[in-house]
């Protein structure tokens, strides 16, 4: 029976009498939202595509948990095969923007970082312009510098309404590929990133979410 199966996995990591079991009918992603919701969870953990395509895809019911979900949610490519890292060794990078929802994402980021005892790193992605003629380099540098100097200053306000303190990288390139390559060079254990505060296909993006999933080199938390 599938209750019973569900009763004896992992029965001696997680004993039932302290990590109860709940069994439901129907579309996976939207019970666990429901249920999330309506018992106000703090947080959903769960693994991408376990299947052949896991690095390709997400899966369905992830992406759309990811997408509905009210509360944080944790979730990794690397679930299945992932050891824990040394309890002295936390570090949070958390990805943010330069819009009002980025002083939430980092009032999170530094309130998670504070809890477990962990350093945590903020960092912008400056997208990067088209290759100019020679002739424009010039300009080019100067722009670039000038969205530098802009985007610090934003962050500090950010980081001054969040109560945050945390060390800034401001990087120039592909978004996706800098924060991953970033987090891999800090040796971060958590990516942190915003879903925007709406649910839904409009309030969130969804794409460089997912992307980020399943290019980072360890588990991000959405929030």
């Amino acid at each position: 029976m599938p209750a019973t199966n569900l009763n004896s996995f992992l029965k001696s990591e997680f004993p039932l009498e302290e990590y109860p079991r709940i069994l439901l009918s129907g579309d996976g992603a939207r019970q666990i939202v429901h249920l999330a919701r309506t018992n106000g969870f703090d947080l959903i953990i769960m693994p991408t595509h376990a299947g052949f395509f896991r690095r390709t895809l997400l899966g369905s019911t992830t992406a759309k948990v990811l997408n509905e979900a009210d509360c944080p949610v944790l979730t990794t490519q690397h679930a299945e095969t992932i050891s824990p890292g040394q309890l002295e060794h936390r570090e949070l990078v958390c990805g943010i923007g330069l819009s009002p929802d980025s002083e939430r994402v980092i009032r999170y980021a530094s309130e998670t970082a504070k809890a477990v005892r962990g350093n945590l790193t903020l960092v912008h992605v400056i997208p990067a312009s088209a290759p100019d003629p020679p002739l424009q380099l010039d300009l080019e540098e100067h722009l670039e510098s000038a969205k530098r100097d802009g985007a610090s200053r934003r962050i500090a306000e950010l980081q001054g309404a969040a109560g945050s303190h945390a060390p800034v990288r401001i990087l120039v390139g592909a978004i996706k590929e800098m924060l991953t390559e970033e987090a891999r060079r800090l040796r971060a254990d958590v990516l942190v990133l915003g879903r925007g505060s709406q649910s839904g296909a409009i309030g969130r993006l969804r794409d460089l979410t997912y992307a980020l999933v399943r290019g980072a080199p360890c588990p991000v938390l959405s929030v």
